[in-house]
């Protein structure tokens, strides 16, 4: 499996993706918002786009299907529940469904909702594992649930799913957010020596070679997998004292996403 991480830069800090069979050169569009650059790359590794996929339903996901399409004729897949939302999808999809790209790449949709409730999140079978996680998570963060989410199913999410997976996993998001992430993490867990040291390092990198996290980095620091850090009950004490001294994790989870809200 071959993988291009493209840097839009835009507002928004996007990412999108292509993702290529090395034995057939077809390749898979992810949210492709800025379909010349995916295009131009696509052009220049000699690959085929021949499938777009679109993480979920916002505009700055969906917006360069329509021209991607016109240029390529491929094919839109999307959850099933998103008909409506996005237009002229052509496979709607659940969880479990495998997404062929080329004769050797396979790519399993996982239901992931709270950013929005028709997310999926796409995860490779091979040696190294990789998830494109579109806006559920963001290296060292979550995605907020603003626009048509829910935070109680982005903490089922995380812990029913993202949490189980391999921690060899690489971790690629739909936005470049990471300095501002640990930064966060750093908030709520001033002695988070892993974040600082992170923070340090990619406080000045370029988007356009940015650093890949693993889950079993976003474990040590991402404050949103790091529910029975003391530090972090610590603090959130403060903020919120009737959470009381032995807060669930959902309960910590949910007062963590409350407060990035506004951070």
């Amino acid at each position: 499996m071959l993988i291009e991480q493209i840097w839009t830069g835009n507002a928004y800090r996007n990412f999108n993706y292509l993702v290529a069979c090395p034995e057939t050169g077809d390749a898979l569009a992810i949210d492709p918002l800025d379909f010349k650059k995916c295009l131009a790359t696509a052009a220049a590794q000699d690959w085929t786009i021949t499938q777009i996929l679109n993480t979920h339903e916002h505009g700055d996901h969906t917006g360069g299907n329509k021209a991607m399409v016109a240029a390529t004729g491929a094919r839109i897949i999307a959850h099933e529940n998103a008909a409506g939302r996005i237009p002229n999808i052509d496979i709607g999809v659940r969880a479990g469904h495998v997404v062929e790209v080329g004769s050797s790449v396979r790519l399993e949709c996982l239901d992931t909702p709270g950013h929005t409730m028709s997310h999926i999140c796409l995860l490779s079978k091979t040696d190294e594992p990789a998830l494109f996680s579109g806006d559920t998570l963001f290296n060292a963060g979550a995605g907020n649930c603003h626009n048509g989410g829910h935070p109680e199913e982005l903490y089922s999410t995380f812990a029913r799913q993202l949490g189980q997976l391999d921690p060899r996993t690489r971790v690629y998001p739909g936005h470049d957010y990471l300095v501002n992430n640990l930064e966060f993490t750093l908030d709520r867990e001033p002695d988070n020596a892993a974040a600082r040291s992170m923070l340090e390092r990619c406080r000045n990198q370029d988007p356009a070679h940015a650093y890949v996290t693993t889950l079993a980095e976003e474990h040590e620091i991402n404050t949103f997998f790091r529910l029975d850090s003391p530090s972090v009950i610590a603090r959130l004490q403060d903020d919120f004292p009737e959470i009381g001294a032995s807060p669930d994790a959902r309960t910590v989870f949910l007062k963590l996403r409350e407060l990035r809200n506004s951070w």
